[in-house]
């Protein structure tokens, strides 16, 4: 039986280390349970592969219970914790009931609600949102201050980073005296100043294995603005496997990209378009090669603007398309992505043109790695 436990206990924390999925590694432990469960029920009393492994199917059986019951309790402790909100004299003042807008949030948000594309149901499904933003660095910045000046109900943040002085140059959201502080919580602070509508939950550490899929259940859509390819293809495993929409954003030095990954409405995952992470040194860090103070804002609000069209439904999101804007000479194009069918995220569709793969490509963004 110990043996038992032991495998087992290579398989899940071997399997980590050495970067197997979360998925698989649970399905290689239920096939060893039903494997020995079927020892037990099978072989007669006194075989020696049956007394091995317990000797009984009780044991297995009443630990099969106990990790339900634990699944369960932290199934129900998630929603409990994602439907519960603070109810302070103060907050009551500035948050009013779901269905009503307060005559402050009315005035703050009426170029919104007039605007035909959104109106009052659009700014709605605004509050009604849940968004979580990976980075709070350069792209994050800008698109954390504008879902929380859009009204989005609830930002979540994570990024295990603090504030530096040479973040000053364009990660705007930090100011100088947050120098020390770590990013998520300066953001926190200055997006609930901005406005007191909004619900800002920061998350300071690093996106693992072992937190993501938890994390990105409790939200609608996910921003990826990380300058970590390891980072990126496990944001991108986890909206796949979960069905969430997810904006990607890059820069470098004067460029930027930006695209809608979501492979349930259709469209290719973030690695049918880059398969495999680039070499070291062929996309080297903003920090290595440098940015524009600028341009991480302009892709930023675009890519805020994507989910504010996400949530929404207005408009056309770049869904299937890349956007690419060149800072330095001013110019923007946009080219057609494809699933692929060889892809081991998603296993899409018609394979990747050459061109889509060839033209975009992997520029790093400028939130610290996270």
């Amino acid at each position: 039986m110990l043996l038992i436990f032991l495998l087992a206990a290579l398989i899940w924390w071997g399997g980590g280390f050495a970067g197997l999925d979360r998925r698989l590694r649970l399905s290689l432990l239920a096939l060893i349970f039903l494997a020995v469960l079927a020892i037990q029920l099978t072989l007669p009393d006194g075989a020696p592969l049956r007394a091995a492994t317990g000797g009984s199917a009780a044991p297995w059986l009443m630990l099969a219970g106990a990790v339900v019951l634990v699944m369960a309790y932290r199934h129900l402790l998630r929603r409990l914790r994602s439907r519960a909100q603070p109810d302070t004299a103060e907050e009551t003042a500035t948050k009013p009931r779901a269905d009503k807008f307060s005559d402050s949030e009315l005035d703050r948000y009426a170029r919104h609600i007039v605007l035909r594309e959104l109106g009052g149901p659009g700014q709605k499904k605004l509050r009604k949102a849940r968004v979580l933003v990976i980075g709070a660095g350069g792209l994050g910045a800008p698109a954390l201050q504008y879902l929380a000046a859009a009204g989005v109900g609830t930002i979540g943040v994570i990024d295990d980073d603090v504030v530096e002085n040479a973040n000053l140059q364009r990660q705007v959201i930090h100011r100088d005296q947050d120098i020390g502080m770590p990013k998520v919580f300066s953001a926190q602070a200055a997006m609930e100043a901005q406005n007191p509508h909004i619900t800002v939950r920061p998350y300071h550490r690093r996106l693992s294995e072992d937190i993501a899929a938890d994390l990105f259940a409790d939200y609608d859509l996910i921003l990826d603005g990380t300058d970590n390819f390891d980072t990126r293809y496990l944001a991108n495993r986890t909206a796949v496997a979960l069905g969430k929409p997810l904006i990607s954003g890059a820069l470098s030095q004067w460029e930027g990209q930006i695209s809608l990954f979501h492979p349930t409405a259709g469209g290719p995952c973030y690695q049918c378009i880059f398969p495999e992470a680039p070499a070291a040194g062929l996309a080297p860090s903003c920090s290595e090669a440098g940015v524009v103070g600028p341009l991480p804002g302009v892709v930023g609000a675009m890519m805020a603007l994507e989910a504010i069209k996400a949530i929404t439904g207005a408009g056309q999101t770049l869904q299937g398309e890349m956007l690419i804007y060149d800072g330095l000479y001013s110019e923007s194009r946009k080219i057609t992505l494809s699933q692929r069918s060889d892809c081991p995220i998603c296993a899409g569709g018609a394979e990747a043109g050459d061109d889509s793969s060839k033209e975009a490509g992997a520029p790093r963004s400028d939130a610290e790695a996270t």
